[in-house]
């Protein structure tokens, strides 16, 4: 973890705040998410001031997990003194004084911004993405930018320059990615959430592996500008937390949408979910399916009705397919774009030279137009139609079954180790890391709302998720029902 400090006494400042305090209940401060650290600062049960600084141990005690790549712990605690100086005089902003990690593909006013590369390891930006924006202007504070894959290409976690981000779960496992410093990040209750990016699962991957709440709106829902992209069709800004509320304050903050109370039922009688087994069930390990299954029966003895459902013949495959080819067919605009109209003190040629070796190889293969790989116009159109027709199947399925949410292992395994990361088992079938992504791909391509939840642990104490997607704009529904998921089969750990 890279540390950017410039006040010299930082460290004996935060020992004044929180070194009187017992280790419990530092851990106790730590233990807060979104909504109950609002609460007790709005309250005045506790300080900004102090509540930051205890993160920031934290997050110097935890720094092996190369969950940062910036902290600015001076101006960290200097947001968090205004904080309290602005509840003072009445201020009873909904996000006051309650720290956020950022994913480092994001700008931020002031703080580098390295989007995981080399190359910008010394940007700094002028300016803020919109979502970034969006919580300041609602009180938060920027506790620092996360470790991420090299401009977000990736599913496990691996950074050269920056390192690699582990599980807290099990520090010999990977994070998942693109958004793996916030996924630790969260896990390990050095923040009660983060802001993240998905285009094929980036927020739900590491959700899933490490064991915390990762929501990806509908697509286009909440801003990207400001944000590195990869695909325009596919990118989403979304969170990571260690509850469903706190997605939900979020999402409302981001949007601007009218403030819903939640219903306050934490049955789902009344509710119809369906399950498509032949899609998602194909390929997971046999104690994930075995976790979805109980999750089912439980959903089913609180009052929810259960019905499977078949996505059509190649559905799986037609959908990964599709997706990467313009997953990777849109990266060089996209990124040559967002560096020219930010500002950004490097060109797409500057990012490709700075490349690791085997990253570079791979853009050079299927992201460069001369690449072998790289696909054609007319490729690019049909996969593009064939994202219609991935969204007029989850149209039709659930038009025919009546269900308003689709249930599924999030991914199809638990974290894979550090070591065998590009190469491991599902079941006896030896995967790529790519087989991460294979049951979140789908709800990228329909542009769905989708949230991943903790429900458990595998044997060897590593996170399970569990995957709800919804129909294209149907968000706070969503969101309500996930929280009533969540009180049904959610079990949120604490890893450390």
């Amino acid at each position: 973890m890279t540390l950017t400090v410039s006040v010299k006494s930082e460290v004996s400042m935060q020992e004044e705040l929180v070194g009187t305090a017992s280790e419990q209940e530092a851990d106790a401060l730590a233990g807060l998410g979104v909504v109950a650290a609002a609460a007790a600062i709005r309250d005045g049960n506790i300080s900004s001031e102090s509540y930051t600084a205890a993160l920031l141990q934290r997050a110097r005690a935890h720094s092996d997990l190369n969950a940062f790549v910036t902290i600015d712990e001076a101006a960290a605690l200097a947001a968090a003194r205004d904080a309290d100086k602005a509840r003072a005089v009445g201020s009873t902003a909904p996000l006051l004084g309650v720290p956020l990690a950022v994913k480092d593909s994001y700008l931020t006013k002031g703080l580098r911004t390295t989007l995981g590369v080399k190359t910008l390891e010394g940007f700094v930006p002028d300016k803020d993405a919109d979502v970034v924006s969006a919580v300041k202007d609602a009180g938060g504070i920027v506790f620092g930018k996360n470790n991420l894959v090299e401009l977000s290409y990736g599913l496990t976690g691996n950074n050269s320059p920056y390192g690699q981000a582990k599980n807290p779960h099990n520090r010999d496992h990977v994070t998942g990615g693109s958004s793996s410093g916030a996924g630790a990040s969260v896990a390990a209750r050095i923040v009660p959430a983060a802001l993240g990016g998905d285009t094929v699962g980036s927020i739900r991957v590491p959700a899933s592996l490490c064991g915390v709440v990762g929501f990806k709106p509908t697509t286009g829902r909440w801003s990207r500008n400001g944000v590195a992209p990869i695909s325009h069709a596919l990118d989403t800004t979304g969170v990571l937390a260690r509850n469903v509320e706190d997605c939900a304050l979020i999402d409302q903050i981001v949007t601007k949408a009218e403030e819903t109370e939640p219903s306050g039922r934490s049955d789902l009688k009344g509710v119809r979910f369906a399950y498509a087994p032949r899609q998602y069930l194909d390929l997971v390990d046999a104690e994930i399916e075995a976790n979805f299954k109980d999750a089912v029966q439980r959903l089913r003895e609180a009052g929810a009705e259960v019905v499977e459902v078949d996505l059509g013949e190649n559905f799986s495959s037609f959908a990964e397919t599709s997706t990467w080819n313009i997953f990777f067919h849109d990266t060089m605009e996209a990124l040559s774009d967002f560096l020219r109209r930010n500002n950004v003190p490097a060109a797409f040629d500057d990012i490709y030279n700075g490349l690791k070796p085997d990253l570079k190889e791979t853009w050079a293969h299927l992201v460069l137009p001369s690449g072998a790989g790289f696909i054609s116009a007319d490729t690019y159109k049909v996969s593009l139609s064939d994202h219609s027709e991935i969204q007029r199947r989850f149209s039709e399925t659930f038009s025919r079954s009546g269900a308003e949410a689709l249930l599924f292992p999030t991914t199809p395994s638990t974290a894979p180790s550090i070591e065998h990361q590009y190469k491991f088992l599902i079941g006896d079938q030896e995967v790529s890391y790519s087989a991460l992504a294979k049951n979140t791909i789908p709800a990228s391509a329909a542009g769905l709302p989708a949230i991943s939840i903790p429900t458990g642990l595998s044997s060897s104490g590593l996170p399970i998720g569990l995957e709800i997607d919804a129909a294209r704009g149907r968000d706070r529904r969503l969101l309500e029902l996930a929280r009533r998921v969540e009180a049904t089969v959610g079990a949120l750990t604490s890893p450390i």
